[in-house]
């Protein structure tokens, strides 16, 4: 394939890419990572690009395996580390209350079964379309729809426990 094809491909799909990989690694390091990876495995695979999906399906599904080797790797085991710096001129409270909902709702995500939790990344991190999603997953556009849906209510119903308590 040619440079200037190749280049098109990378200046369209890496923001993409990239937020979608944040979405599901937690970590703009690591995403930046795999981004340069999975564009380094598109243009080595390049040749078995069937071309019946979307190029941006075909990438994220590479990013998707390229995540899940990184996981087998760390043995499925990922840690955090904790900012304990504090900005000087922001409300501390409301950070810290903005940081907490935050906190809850990726451990509401993480507990989500993994097709719903795939769905709900690649919809918000990676800004898909449910068509795209569908691509991704190997099930039907409406499936996805569904899957988001519940998996929405699931996300909506911990945060009213989790407020309550």
């Amino acid at each position: 394939m040619e440079k200037a094809k190749i280049d098109e491909i990378y200046r369209q799909n890496a923001t993409m890419e990239y937020k979608y990989l944040c979405g599901l690694t937690h970590d703009t390091g690591l995403a930046e990572e795999l981004t340069q990876e999975t564009f380094f495995q598109a243009i080595k695979g390049i040749d078995k690009f069937r071309g019946d999906c979307k190029v941006s399906v075909w990438l994220c599904q590479i990013a998707k395996n390229l995540w899940y080797k990184e996981l087998e790797k760390r043995n499925k085991h990922k840690t955090v580390e904790l900012d304990y710096t504090i900005p000087s001129g922001e409300n501390v409270e409301n950070k810290s209350l903005n940081n907490l909902e935050k906190l809850e709702i990726f451990r509401l995500m993480h507990n989500l079964d993994d097709a719903t939790r795939e769905v709900m990344y690649l919809r918000l991190a990676g800004d898909l379309q449910f068509s795209e999603i569908a691509d991704i997953v190997g099930k039907t556009e409406n499936w996805a729809r569904v899957t988001y849906y519940r998996g929405k209510q699931k996300l909506l119903k911990g945060m009213i426990e989790w407020t309550e308590n």
